[in-house]
């Protein structure tokens, strides 16, 4: 898919958003993806994450583990795997980092592939490879639906993405007079309790 189809599929489901906005980075934006809309519909995950798969393959042969953040590494992790035919597991914030809780495990030798919805600063990419560094098993690289850095993000290891954009964000002390004058509005997940 090139990166006009994928925008396409997020307009299709409305979630390809414009206004002022906070990001999960607290950088600002005039451009959301509001990813929930895209994978709340099975035909668009399924769409999206199997023309992923395929790129991924032919970067990183198999996989055997597909490992995400949660909450935005939770579906596309999941239908990811579903297309390579491996498992998927989550981390989740425990006092402020990511663990693999839930009985999740990935065993020595097994090849891991960090999965993402979006990624703009690649933090909490980083922070999955951290959670990753405590167990068994090879971190391969990385795989994100969109990257809306434009490849200038840091994830902390090889990253495949469907889509790479480089949307426009500002410092909050640093906004365009247009941005400036409208509300700010915080649609992503990060920091909510």
């Amino acid at each position: 898919m090139t990166n006009e189809e994928v925008l396409a599929v997020f307009r299709e489901a409305g979630a390809l958003l414009e206004g002022h906005f906070i990001l999960s980075s607290g950088r600002r934006s005039p451009v959301f993806l509001q990813k929930a809309l895209v994978f709340s519909q099975p035909d668009k995950s399924e769409k999206l994450c199997a023309a992923l798969a395929k790129k991924l393959t032919e970067k990183f042969g198999k996989i055997d583990v597909v490992a995400g953040p949660a909450v935005g590494g939770i579906i596309p992790g999941y239908e990811l795997a579903r297309q390579l035919g491996c498992r998927s597991i989550f981390a989740e914030r425990v006092d402020g980092q990511l663990q693999f809780r839930r009985g999740f495990s990935i065993a020595e030798g097994e090849r891991v592939l960090i999965a993402e919805d979006i990624v703009t600063t690649g933090l909490s990419f980083r922070e999955t490879v951290e959670a990753l560094e405590k167990l068994p098993g090879e971190v391969v690289g990385g795989a994100c639906i969109i990257d809306r850095s434009g490849g200038r993000a840091d994830v902390g290891c090889e990253l495949v993405s469907l889509a790479s954009v480089n949307f426009p964000d500002y410092d909050a002390d640093d906004l365009p007079p247009e941005l400036a004058l409208m509300p700010a509005v915080k649609p992503g997940s990060r920091g909510l309790a």
